[in-house]
């Protein structure tokens, strides 16, 4: 009897997980107009001496689950029927979100230096937008920039770490409530409740802290961690 209850209470949990996902990418492209689209997502029953096994071909993906793969990345929308056709057909996959364009940007960061930049930016008094975790990196949501702009943010920097990664125009971010190879995906600083459309920062704004932050922490300016 146990064990036919507990089957059900995953069962349910499941449900209620798959259920979740297609809500949050609902919300993010109908009422926020954040193109999204299904990620790769991972492998049921196969795992890797490091973890879930990614459901693209590389045997030996970095981003296990975490990149677009088919569809690609073009195929991002907001049309609210396409995004219910993909999650219906594909209820587990994670919610991918095409940065640039209209859609926000972000930077990110390994964990421990993203929390130390959060840290210093509340210091400073900086107003955030969203900022999404997973148990190795954090990524702050910026209002979107061009390569132009942002080119000429780094050169005016003696140095800018390689943990430190740019997701703009032609880039992509994972969204809660996703699960991939690394873990769980989630706001460690959420968007208001009942926001028509989160407020972004301008990426000048953090990009100051957050080189500081990842250069300070050890392990946070020379490796990167995916």
């Amino acid at each position: 009897m146990r064990e036919i209850l507990g089957r059900r209470r995953r069962l349910r949990f499941r449900r209620k997980a798959r259920t979740a996902r297609l809500d949050a990418a609902v919300t993010f492209a109908v009422e926020w107009d954040w193109p999204v689209l299904p990620g790769a997502g991972l492998r049921a029953t196969t795992r890797t001496s490091a973890g879930a096994a990614c459901s693209c071909p590389d045997p030996e993906c970095v981003v296990p689950g975490a990149h677009p793969y088919d569809p690609g990345l073009l195929a991002a929308t907001t049309d609210e029927r396409m995004i219910r056709w993909w999650w219906t057909r594909r209820p587990d996959a994670p919610v991918v979100l095409a940065t640039g364009g209209g859609a926000p940007c972000a930077v990110s960061l390994p964990a421990v230096a993203g929390a130390r930049a959060l840290a210093a930016l509340d210091a400073m008094g900086m107003r955030l937008g969203p900022v999404v975790a997973t148990p190795t990196r954090w990524s702050i949501l910026v209002a979107p920039y061009g390569l132009e702009r942002l080119g000429e943010l780094l050169y005016a920097k003696d140095s800018v770490p390689s943990s430190l990664r740019f997701h703009g125009e032609g880039g992509y971010l994972l969204l809660p409530p996703s699960v991939a190879g690394t873990g769980q995906v989630r706001w460690e600083r959420a968007p208001l409740a009942g926001s028509a459309r989160p407020w972004l920062p301008d990426v000048e704004a953090v990009v100051d802290a957050l080189v500081e932050a990842s250069t300070s922490t050890p392990g946070g300016g020379s490796r990167l961690a995916y």
